[in-house]
């Protein structure tokens, strides 16, 4: 493959997984606490069958971007948002811990507290939450629980440093090092009634969309145009 080819074609390749992550970020512009996908373009220099070096370019790395998205009042008494760096705990199917900042929750038939995946909330001390179904709930701003004037325990509530946090599906993370639980938020506010909407912006979202398709096409002719320089290359030597 000559240098032009194999640079366009590596081209084509990450913005191909650009897209991919462009529209993953669109699909889930209505998921409550849903944190958008970026990515990290850099230069990789390889060596050609030709012996010839060339410079592609390549995805390094993706990146999520936590800032806060917009609060949307539901109304709904198990509806919960968090105003602040923190996150909410769940406990995983495999006995295992993740975090998530949609707090779109229901209560099943034993009274537990779980997310709309079915995976328990946790409480500050790591016993999962239930309530009895039918009562009222009431939540202080640092997550504490009532139920017809009785507590009911205080929601685990954690952040976390950059980095830290990898992601685990649509709204949900785990730590990217095992070891790592998090500490106590006590600058984050938890708010009832309320739900926290994706930080998907959908106008950047179709200007960016725009974007990587111009340059996709543009990719797309000039590596229609280094194969066509190359069959008029290899019929120019067949003449000789």
């Amino acid at each position: 493959m000559d240098p032009l080819t194999s640079t366009v074609a590596s081209g084509l390749r990450a913005r191909l997984e650009a897209l991919d992550m462009l529209a993953n970020n669109v699909a889930n512009a209505s998921t409550a606490g849903f944190k958008k996908d970026g990515e990290f373009y850099g230069i990789f220099r390889g060596e050609l069958d030709s012996g010839a070096d060339t410079d592609m370019p390549v995805i390094e790395k993706n990146w999520t971007d936590f800032s806060q998205g917009t609060l949307q009042t539901t109304g709904g008494a198990l509806d919960f948002a968090l105003s602040g760096p923190g996150w909410f705990t769940v406990n995983s199917p495999g006995g295992g811990t993740m975090y998530t900042r949609n707090g779109n929750f229901h209560v099943n038939s034993t009274g537990a507290v779980t997310t709309q995946e079915g995976y328990p909330v946790r409480l500050a001390g790591g016993a999962p939450l239930k309530i009895q179904p039918g009562a009222p709930v009431s939540v202080a701003a640092d997550g504490s629980l009532t139920q017809s004037g009785a507590p009911l325990g205080r929601l685990n509530v954690v952040e976390f440093a950059a980095g830290e946090l990898t992601r685990n599906g649509a709204s949900f993370f785990r730590p990217a090092n095992a070891a790592t639980t998090g500490k106590p938020a006590p600058g984050t506010e938890v708010l009832q009634g309320k739900l926290e909407n994706a930080n998907v912006s959908a106008p950047e979202a179709a200007v960016r969309l725009v974007g990587l398709t111009r340059t996709f096409e543009s990719l797309q002719r000039a590596l229609q145009i280094g194969s066509e320089m190359n069959r008029k290359s290899i019929e120019e030597l067949a003449k000789v």
